[in-house]
């Protein structure tokens, strides 16, 4: 039940006129340029300058303005909704009887907090119950039913070598910080997270009865268990590797080289007929085998408590939210918790998430606007076809290949065309604790359920409501929820300028991962397949290094560097996706013209359009949090970075070669 998520603001205010900019669309006013700056100095700041000066963090967020600060506003609108389905007679199991109800027992906060930690009491009474590693491990397998993995991961999805069919997955897990490398880190910054991370532990144990001094002594055992388990870990650089990723094994093998974790009778607990298991991270299990017998059980049960306990610790009383935000707002600088009705509109969101969308497309998202959205999918995607018959470094023959996978690739806009089931969750308008394992349990077995099964291409992994996009290689598609269909990403009612440097930018960005680092490995079936002739993937390569290299030389939070080689497929997609929507608009009307709007010419528009769908301001820390876990670069550097490579940006801003972005010619990084 270990949910993370980012609440956040609005991005920038638009002002509509009178005025049309082109026929049938309305005029929407660029503000918040710095005119004392040159665009070519830094156009982040050039074009987002006033704003970022003048903006506040909300106290109770990590940050704000647009990508998934936007998500802040988007809860306000979930919480509208659920405001209003609460307080209204539903049928039962209705849709909007489950969300209400969910909503409105997570809102009674007297009778959580009267509870304590009540509900954890009878898992915790299993765990203290544990005598050896088999009653150990039958203990993790019962928890993964209701979302709790602890120290295994285990997952269903497709075959990377048969994409149609569904598989057995597990990776490495384990770890109550972000990533294996805050527990070997010594800088100033990571100390305060490990020494946090260790009072948030010794505090759940104390809220849970046990005295200051023992507490301390089992958190320091539990962080103990936890580094050593990191120390197995892959980085994120590695598990870009997506040949590495994948590992089928038999399950009577696993059996014969790691014993303690028994992974026949693990799964049989789950319930998941199968003879073999795609193992993400080998040496993990290896590792983790080892340690089953090595760490006392006692002390193993001190571990299974702590992540327990954490594991539920913001759905429980309010000193057990205390607690966790208290270690969160180290990671992530946030000043104060967030209202309890974000919290829950956010709770709805993830447990509930396509009965919720499904109240919120009715209300926010007009068909219009998914036909709109498709045209200009339509038209990047046409764009993409024409760069990459003009690409100077790949053959003919793999040229052929592209464009097959680019054509055959699915689009998804808005919401799914086939809601998800939730007639198996049982909602109490009185019982939240008890709501949420109901949710859980019921999305286990809808995972489990999958195993075995030929893909249902009509799943979606994100919620309508979330301001995101996403491409996934294993089904070669690429999904653009209505959460991210406004502005300024998209306004359906405004010019092509702003759209295409909006959300183009983002189509052209999600339709390149189909042939970044990772994406290209697969076929246009979704298959980790080889489709290139050596030379060219050779090429391809050394193309991809460029962008490592670059992006490594940029920096933020004095000198902190932009990893280049975990933010590799990011980076590229941000060049690609600014070039092939630039390429898409100039197909436009108003992007063959050269009138001025709002004193700002079509191009200009369009950049600056780019500069905005980025426009965030954050906390030190959750910048910190960024860079070190987020294979995206910086909001500076997707504006900057790909703007650097981009040509047309040049000459619609005059950028000269004193210009400290400036690069010249033979530098500036195409892939596709």
């Amino acid at each position: 039940m270990k949910h993370a998520v980012l609440l956040f603001v609005t991005l920038f205010t638009m002002v509509s006129c009178t005025r049309p900019a082109t026929p049938d669309k309305k005029f929407v006013e660029i503000t918040g340029v710095d005119f004392s700056l040159k665009p070519g100095d830094n156009f982040y700041k050039y074009a987002n300058g006033k704003w970022y000066d003048s903006v506040t963090i909300p106290a109770s967020q990590a940050g704000v303005g647009a990508y998934m600060f936007m998500n802040y506003p988007q809860r306000m609108r979930l919480q509208g909704i659920l405001d209003s389905v609460s307080r209204g007679q539903h049928q039962e199991g209705s849709i909007e009887q489950k969300v209400g109800d969910f909503y409105a027992a997570g809102m009674d906060t007297a009778t959580i907090n009267k509870r304590g930690f009540e509900p954890i009491k009878p898992t915790l009474s299993t765990i203290e119950a544990i005598r050896d590693v088999p009653s150990l491990m039958d203990f993790v397998a019962n928890q993964m039913k209701v979302d709790n993995g602890f120290i295994m991961a285990f997952g269903v999805g497709p075959d990377d070598k048969n994409s149609n069919m569904n598989i057995a997955h597990a990776s490495q897990t384990g770890l109550g910080l972000p990533d294996r490398d805050y527990y070997f880190k010594t800088d100033e910054s990571t100390v305060a997270i490990q020494n946090a991370y260790k009072k948030y532990l010794s505090t759940l144990f104390q809220l849970t009865g046990s005295n200051q001094v023992e507490a301390k002594k089992d958190a320091d055992i539990v962080y103990d268990i936890d580094k050593q388990l990191a120390a197995s870990h892959r980085t994120r650089v590695e598990r870009r590797d997506v040949i590495a990723n994948y590992n089928m094994m038999a399950v009577k093998d696993l059996d014969k080289t790691q014993p303690n974790i028994g992974w026949a009778r693990f799964l049989e607990n789950l319930g998941a007929e199968t003879d073999s298991i795609d193992i993400g991270q080998p040496a993990y299990y290896v590792k983790l085998n080892d340690l089953l017998k090595s760490i006392p059980i006692n002390h193993w049960k001190l571990y299974l408590r702590a992540n327990a306990i954490a594991g539920y610790s913001a759905n429980l009383s309010q000193p057990f939210v205390d607690a966790a935000f208290d270690f969160s707002k180290v990671l992530s600088g946030q000043a104060v918790q967030k209202s309890r009705g974000e919290i829950m509109a956010s709770a709805v969101d993830n447990y509930l998430g396509e009965a919720l969308g499904q109240l919120y497309v009715k209300k926010y998202f007009p068909e219009s606007a998914k036909k709109r959205m498709l045209d200009l999918v339509n038209n990047v995607q046409k764009a993409y076809a024409v760069r990459i018959d003009n690409l100077d470094w790949m053959s003919a023959s793999t040229k052929q290949k592209a464009k097959e996978k680019l054509f055959a690739m699915t689009k998804k806009i808005g919401y799914p065309d086939k809601w998800k089931d939730y007639s198996n969750v049982r909602i109490g308008r009185d019982s939240y604790f008890e709501n949420l394992v109901s949710a859980s349990a019921a999305g286990y077995q809808r995972e489990l359920a999958k195993l075995g099964k030929p893909v249902d291409h009509s799943e979606w992994f994100t919620t309508p409501s979330t301001v995101t996009a996403y491409n996934n290689p294993s089904a070669n598609e690429i999904v653009f929820p209505a959460g991210i269909l406004q502005s300024p990403y998209f306004d359906n009612d405004a010019d092509d300028a702003l759209n295409y440097g909006g959300i183009g930018m983002v189509i052209g960005h999600e339709i390149t991962h189909t042939f970044d680092d990772q994406g290209a490995q697969y076929d246009k079936d979704g298959n980790v397949k080889n489709w290139w002739t050596k030379d060219d993937y050779a090429q391809f390569k050394s193309r991809i290094q460029q962008v490592i290299d670059q992006y490594s030389t940029f920096t933020v939070l004095d000198g902190l560097h932009v990893k280049g080689d975990m933010t590799v497929g990011e980076n590229t997609a941000d060049i690609a996706g600014i070039a092939v929507a630039y390429d898409a608009f100039k197909m436009t009307k108003e992007g063959q013209d050269s009138t001025k709007v709002g004193n700002f010419t079509p191009d200009q528009r369009f950049f600056l359009s780019i500069a905005r769908i980025w426009k965030v301001k954050m906390k030190d820390e959750f910048l910190r949090l960024w860079i070190n876990n987020n294979p995206h670069s910086p909001p500076i550097w997707r504006v900057n970075g790909p703007l650097m490579n981009t040509t047309p940006f040049y000459k619609a801003f005059d950028v000269k070669a004193e210009d400290k972005m400036y690069l010249p010619k033979e530098k500036r990084i195409t892939i596709w």
